[in-house]
């Protein structure tokens, strides 16, 4: 879909997440039908302040409704570009990434300092996605849309190589089995949020082999569990490619 202003990428998908489970069908005027409800989903860079604080505004929601504190941190940071879905002047969506720097290093640092140098050492580039956060029952498209676009930020603009990321405890089996990251530094307190955190890993290599595998197919591998299927296909990334190399280089 034409994006629009400086959308980096626009897309109709399922207003929520129940709509993705076809209903019993429902005889109308003696015809049965499906109703699945649509909406119009826009990415955008969060690129001012005004943006950055909408979309801080859904993560302390988020993070407050589960019960962890989190900064609201609306200032630019140098080595950082927070994303946000939006679908009628809503924001339901937002990530951050960032860029590992010599000076300015990563969010993880704080707790796992140890176990990156490790990577570093091996001349890995690495990125970190954090910060993540999507309105209850928001279509997994939006969610799959926001990390597709931080990896071709990521690995096809600037050559990083690993993402590493922070997850509760809890949230450890979602991440391996919809996105294929690995246990990579145990579990450690998280300063940031109160609360425990365990140190993941995804080569982006292995990433993109997903994307290039399952990426627009959501009706065609009905079996693959994964968010892969979810991702933006092939063909959509030179596009993409050129609008953040556009809205942010």
């Amino acid at each position: 879909m034409q994006p629009l202003d400086d959308t980096i990428i626009s897309f109709e998908a399922a207003a929520t997440l129940r709509d993705l489970v076809i209903r019993e069908p429902q005889e109308t005027a003696g015809a049965y039908t499906h109703p699945i409800d649509t909406e119009l989903f826009h990415i955008r860079m969060a690129s001012t302040a005004g943006k950055r604080e909408a979309a801080s505004l859904l993560l302390r929601k988020m993070y407050g409704w589960r019960g962890y504190d989190v900064d609201a941190e609306t200032a630019h940071v140098p080595n950082r570009i927070t994303l946000y879905a939006e679908t009628r002047g809503a924001t339901v969506g937002t990530m951050s990434l960032c860029l590992d720097d010599p000076a300015l290093g990563l969010p993880a640092d704080e707790n796992f300092r140890d176990k990156l140098d490790e990577l570093r050492g091996q001349a890995r580039r690495l990125c970190e996605p954090s910060r993540l956060a999507i309105d209850k029952d928001v279509s997994k498209r939006v969610f799959a849309a926001l990390i597709h676009i931080s990896y071709i930020y990521a690995h096809n603009i600037h050559g990083y190589t690993d993402y590493v990321i922070e997850v509760n405890p809890r949230h450890v089996m979602f991440y391996k089995r919809m996105l294929g990251f690995r246990d990579f530094g145990g579990e450690r307190p998280c300063s940031r949020v109160g609360a425990p955190a365990v140190l993941l890993r995804l080569e982006l290599e292995r990433m993109g082999e997903q994307i290039r595998r399952f990426g627009g197919q959501m009706e065609q591998a009905p079996g693959e569990r994964s968010f892969y299927p979810y991702f933006f296909p092939l063909r959509d990334e030179p596009g993409i490619t050129g609008r953040l190399i556009q809205g942010h280089d």
